[in-house]
């Protein structure tokens, strides 16, 4: 078992981050086979060409020589600052790797699994060997993540909305309870059950990092060594419908009565969301989600608050009522 132990101060300076390139690790590993659970069908057979093509025709090999298990090469997954991180951040920060440090963390992976791959080899002794390994990012982000990223960090930004309300109001019992099964809040401290590692860490008044995740389901992820901060990765809110088998969603007579659209708008406001993250989220143009949103608003079944710079709408009683018969 891992134990965070927290204070006050470690409560008020926790914060959310979004981390494209760890979710492209996670991805790529799923991918591989060497970790986590199997992609959902439809998913697999859509990127697994790409990720065949990539590996013949990239260095992507050698990325995945980068993924030991319970161990990844720090610089190619950069620690995110905050919920504006974005995949040319990320990028960048690879590319400004020191060599020197890239060749201990890559020989510290070889460590772990060692390889006598040829074409491998080539690239991780390569002097240039930290912008190849950004190259074959890049590309794999372009070719296996981004176009669904919109749709799937839409999701993680909801899961910030929700567990940092969460954090803010009732502490941190009322943010770890429902996050994961193994993980809780307990004796002042945040509790991990983890496949691996154990001990007792004191964040000493820094506080947690904490990153929604999708690819990291169904489990939870801790960082506790630099250069990360101490963080904890975890599934994000509703994310496990992408990897449940599902059928289209049906709005049934709540469909009949107010539109499709606007019912599965309704539905999918069981957390406060603004109109961008419903556009990504349902796959739909944002100003056709303004428009249903405004109607359902003037019929009384959702009101809206700001929340910094954003605009989150959220189902009145009366739109909760409604969108239970669905």
């Amino acid at each position: 078992m891992l134990r965070f132990t927290a204070g006050t101060d470690d409560l008020l300076a926790s914060r959310f981050a979004i981390a494209p390139l760890l979710e492209l690790d996670k991805l790529l590993r799923r991918l591989s086979g060497r970790e986590g659970r199997p992609m959902p069908r439809d998913w697999s057979d859509r990127l697994r060409p790409a990720y065949r093509r990539l590996r013949a025709e990239t260095d992507l090999d050698a990325v995945l020589a980068l993924y030991p298990p319970h161990y990844g090469a720090d610089f190619v997954a950069p620690p995110p600052h905050g919920l504006a991180q974005t995949v040319d951040d990320d990028l960048a920060r690879v590319r400004g790797t020191p060599l020197s440090l890239a060749r201990r963390e890559i020989a510290e992976c070889l460590r772990r699994r060692p390889t006598d791959d040829p074409r491998v080899l080539s690239v991780l002794r390569d002097r240039n060997v930290v912008a190849r390994i950004a190259d074959v990012l890049e590309i794999a982000w372009r070719e296996l993540l981004a176009d669904d990223w919109p749709r799937l960090r839409a999701i993680c930004e909801r899961d910030v909305v929700h567990r940092a309300g969460l954090l803010s109001r009732e502490g941190w019992a009322a943010a770890i309870a429902g996050l994961d099964p193994r993980t809780r809040w307990h004796d002042g401290a945040i509790e991990i059950q983890l496949r691996y590692g154990s001990g007792t860490v004191d964040l000493e008044g820094a506080g947690l990092l904490l990153i929604p995740s999708v690819f990291v389901w169904p489990h939870v992820s801790a960082y506790t060594e630099q250069p990360w901060p101490k963080a904890l990765v975890y599934p994000a809110r509703g994310i496990s419908a992408l990897w449940e088998p599902s059928t289209p969603a049906d709005p049934g007579a709540v469909g009949d009565l107010i539109g499709r659209s606007r019912a599965l708008l309704l539905a999918a406001l069981d957390e406060p969301a603004s109109t961008t993250q419903l556009a990504r989220t349902l796959g739909m143009a944002p100003g056709a989600v303004g428009d249903h949103l405004t109607v359902l608003r003037r019929a009384g079944l959702l009101g809206r608050a700001r929340s910094g710079r954003s605009v989150l709408y959220h189902r009145t009683p009366l739109g909760d009522a409604l969108a239970a018969q669905q």
